[in-house]
């Protein structure tokens, strides 16, 4: 039978946890003094009271008795509940009026979508937008480490759930210790690390200590919420577009590669094979809009025909979502590009959405394999990655995680048109859902907000953000009569 009193246990811990972030947010509204105290501080008590309430029905949990399913619920739960609470500050403060509302703009915080309703983000005062930024900062570290960090107390299900975010691809990082949390407590120094050090650079830009503040944490986390309405392209600066640049393709990289290349052992990072096609992807996609922009007139300087691209491309690629302009205008071509890269996403084990570049090479290699046996029908022509077979197990894994990327997507685009949503701005919203984006096309382009979606299918894309953040399996499984049977 399933452990419930040790899930309602962890779930209370979570709530208790989330308690001193919502504080953090509180703190910067009582330096600010602009009204938003109230109202955080009284969801930090509702938050606080729910999440003492659940840890003391759990008392006494067996931790032993937990396993796979436990780990699972729980994870599912903490992202659904955690969005229920976070939506507090946003609805009893006014700042957004329905619940519907109020829930997808939090979900798409924690699941570091980036998605919003809110028509004019610089009216906001300082503790809600800190809160806004700092849920995306949780959710980037959130699958990669902070839910990990809770995995070992589930018994013999923390090692799969952890595959399921590196090796569950068929790509292998080794693990460089010998305990989950230990390899938790090092990857957050260095997602800690790596935000302080956007912080300081930032701040030497045009941008005062709270954007610099605030755009480390949604950068690093490739979550994309801005303070600005226009977002980066408020500044019109090189430097904090080259900076963030920079930045959002450090975000794609897999944390566990990061964290060796800091200590010392630079060539773990520059010969991995999937951080190797990812480069190129995107150098191969800068090339083209640049001359695409050059070519249409849209851009008349190579440089900044250049930065355009490249910001841009990096930005839907990592998931991050930025914009320094709206590039609907760039034509249908480029937004074919742009469809593709929030398909594709970051690396293995980043902070980044999408299908993953891990198993976009899988599937590429495996394909192209399928034609070489028409050629050689006895040859033997296993998968490689980073110099190692790659199991059958984990390419068929790989394939039918693609399948059902897309078939949620094409389920989500027919939720939206059934709703009366137009046909492209349907596929758009789904993609960018799913692959944790942010802006789609048409009326909630990088221009634009998903303020106008009806409320059903606010709901739909809301579920399509945790799912695309879990790693589908988490969740799907769930639903699953088996997974409920003893």
């Amino acid at each position: 039978m399933l452990n419930l009193r040790f899930i309602v246990r962890m779930l209370g811990a979570m709530f208790i946890l989330e308690t001193g972030f919502m504080l953090l947010a509180a703190g910067v509204a009582f330096i600010y003094g602009e009204g938003d105290l109230p109202p955080l501080l009284l969801s930090c008590g509702i938050l606080f009271s729910a999440g003492l309430l659940f840890y003391l029905l759990g008392w006494g949990a067996d931790e032993q008795a937990a396993g796979y399913r436990e780990g699972m619920l729980v994870v599912a739960l903490t992202w659904t509940f955690l969005s229920l609470f976070g939506m507090l500050p946003f609805y009893l403060g006014g700042y957004i009026d329905t619940i519907t509302d109020a829930y997808f703009e939090t979900m798409s915080g924690f699941t570091t979508t980036g998605a919003s309703i809110l028509p004019d983000i610089e009216v906001l005062p300082h503790g809600i937008l800190f809160w806004r930024s700092l849920t995306q900062w949780q959710g980037g570290i959130g699958v990669v480490v902070f839910t990990v960090a809770l995995l070992p107390l589930f018994g013999g299900g923390a090692s799969q759930m952890f595959e399921a975010e590196t090796t569950g691809t068929g790509i292998s990082h080794e693990r460089f210790r010998p305990r989950v949390t230990q390899v938790a407590k090092r990857l957050s120094g260095v997602y800690l690390l790596l935000t302080l050090l956007l912080t300081g650079l930032l701040w030497l830009g045009p941008m005062d200590i709270f954007d610099s503040l605030n755009h480390a944490l949604t950068t690093v986390s490739t979550g994309g919420y801005s303070t600005k309405n226009t977002s980066v392209g408020f500044w019109h600066s090189a430097y904090v577009e080259y900076i963030m640049m920079f930045f959002m393709f450090t975000g794609s990289i897999s944390m566990t590669l990061l964290y060796f290349f800091l200590k010392g052992n630079y060539r773990k990072l520059f010969r991995d094979e999937e951080l190797r096609w990812f480069f190129f992807i995107i150098l191969l996609f800068v090339c083209i809009t640049t001359a695409w922009l050059l070519f249409n007139g849209w851009e008349t300087g190579v440089e900044k025909a250049f930065r355009q691209a490249a910001f841009h491309i990096l930005s839907l690629i990592s998931s991050s979502g930025f914009m320094t302009t709206d590039y609907l205008p760039w034509g249908s071509f480029f937004w074919l590009l742009a469809l593709i890269l929030m398909l594709i996403g970051g690396c293995t084990g980043s902070t980044s959405g999408g299908l993953k570049a891990g198993r976009f090479v899988i599937i590429h290699k495996n394909l192209s394999n399928v034609f070489l046996k028409q050629m050689h029908p006895n040859a033997v022509l296993p998968v490689r990655m980073n110099g190692h077979v790659v199991s059958a197990d984990n390419v068929y894994r790989c394939q039918a995680f693609a399948f059902v990327y897309l078939f949620l997507i094409l389920m989500g685009s027919l939720v939206l048109t059934f709703d009366g949503v137009a046909f492209d701005e349907s596929v758009g919203a789904a993609v960018s859902a799913i692959s944790n984006i942010g802006p789609g096309l048409g009326a909630q382009g990088p221009a634009g907000t998903y303020a106008a979606i009806p409320v059903c299918s606010k709901w739909a894309l809301a579920f399509l953000m945790m799912v695309g953040r879990l790693e589908i399996f988490t969740v799907l499984t769930i639903f699953l009569p088996g997974f409920w049977k003893q």
